[in-house]
């Protein structure tokens, strides 16, 4: 994967030494106070906790603000949500949401290209941090920018990104740290923390989830779902999803998908502090699923035995999705309408459909069984 390339790209005239010295510095400065908080002031689970919350603070600021809301636009918010993501976004020291946006719709726009900015095909090193080293990409795409641009709260932002980066992101949290433990090497070392683990965490869904995981809704290009990412990044983990369906606000979209930035647009939704919150059809996701569990057995022999099975198992699986979303509309629109014996037989129809529908997935997945069978 790696792309030699590389030993030119990082020559002396082509590095930004500000981003350079920045993201080698603060994992050094990190080892050293945290080695000084704990031999000089001693172990303090408030610095601990204060480094947690602010890293929460600010990485929900990226996840649910410069990526979910700005960059991909997946959702309205009020004006107030607006600057305190800008704000708190800032202490993630990931540049303003202008230039981190631009070079992330270029990513989307460009995947695994050579005009992908962070292409994971350039070498998992270039595409985790290498990129942000050289000197051609500090600046902002503006093709990609356009709409941002005209936004005033964005443009604030962006021209006093390093004073609210360093006022919010290292004056304050060392001063509130340092005023409730009384430890100043504990309060540098919690803002260090912050800054390098969110740092590195975002990083790696540009690299990790390009390389390991699973690949279920598409394989056109290298994103990858990783439940565990997932965990450290506030659910940006099941990055293959939002590759597919990138407007969609959600990344993970069951129950059971830890995705606190999802949890937090929808309690801003329910505080009527969020709107028009864009979800991908259940049945787009489903065709999309079921695409890809017939492209990784179509290429065995066996296959063209099963594939007038597949196509009408697929076409029962579609029909009963059908009758149950057309069940559900009737129900929305015409509830207040309906007796009460008249509700329960629709939603006796409704519960009929989604058995259909549950009996012909596990047809589905039978008769994926049976062809890696027959082929083993």
């Amino acid at each position: 994967m790696k792309n030699t390339r590389n030993v030119k790209k990082y020559s002396f005239e082509n590095i930004d030494f500000i981003n350079s010295a920045f993201l080698v510095l603060t994992p050094i400065l990190l080892l050293i106070f945290g080695a000084l908080w704990i031999e000089i002031e001693g172990f303090n689970i408030t610095v601990v906790a204060f480094s947690v919350i602010t890293y929460i603070l600010s990485g929900i600021s990226i996840t649910a603000g410069y990526h979910r809301l700005f960059a991909h636009k997946t959702y309205d918010s009020h004006p107030v949500v607006k600057i305190l993501f800008l704000i708190f976004g800032a202490t993630a020291f990931q540049n303003s949401v202008l230039k981190w946006a631009s070079d992330h719709r270029q990513h989307h726009s460009k995947v695994d290209t050579n005009d992908d900015p962070y292409n994971i095909n350039e070498g998992f090193f270039f595409a985790h941090m290498g990129w942000i080293l050289l000197e051609k990409n500090s600046h902002v795409k503006e093709r990609y920018a356009k709409d941002m641009m005209k936004d005033k709260l964005i443009m604030w932002q962006h021209n006093n990104y390093l004073a609210i980066a360093v006022v919010f992101g290292v004056i304050l949290p060392i001063a509130i740290c340092y005023l409730l433990t009384g430890g100043l090497y504990g309060a540098i070392a919690a803002c260090l923390f912050r800054i390098v683990f969110v740092h590195h965490c975002t990083f790696f869904i540009n690299s990790l989830c390009h390389c390991f995981g699973s690949r279920p809704y598409t394989d056109t290009n290298t994103a990858k779902d990783n439940w565990f990412m997932a965990f450290l990044t506030f659910g940006e983990g099941y990055h293959n999803f939002h590759h597919f369906f990138q407007t969609d606000f959600r990344n993970g979209i069951r129950w059971y998908h830890f995705d606190p930035t999802k949890w937090l647009i929808n309690i801003l939704s329910w505080a009527r502090l969020a709107s028009n919150l864009k979800v991908t059809s259940a049945k787009r996701i489903l065709d999309a699923k079921l695409s890809m569990s017939i492209k990784r057995i179509e290429n065995k022999s066996i296959f063209n035995q099963y594939q007038t099975e597949f196509d009408e198992i697929k076409l029962k699986i579609m029909e009963a999705f059908k009758e149950i979303e057309n069940f559900k509309n009737e129900l929305k629109t015409k509830k207040s309408n309906l007796d009460k014996l008249s509700l329960k037989l629709a939603k006796l129809k409704v519960q009929e459909a989604k058995k259909v529908l549950r009996i012909q997935l596990v047809l589905w997945q039978l008769s994926i069984q049976k062809v890696e069978q027959n082929y083993a």
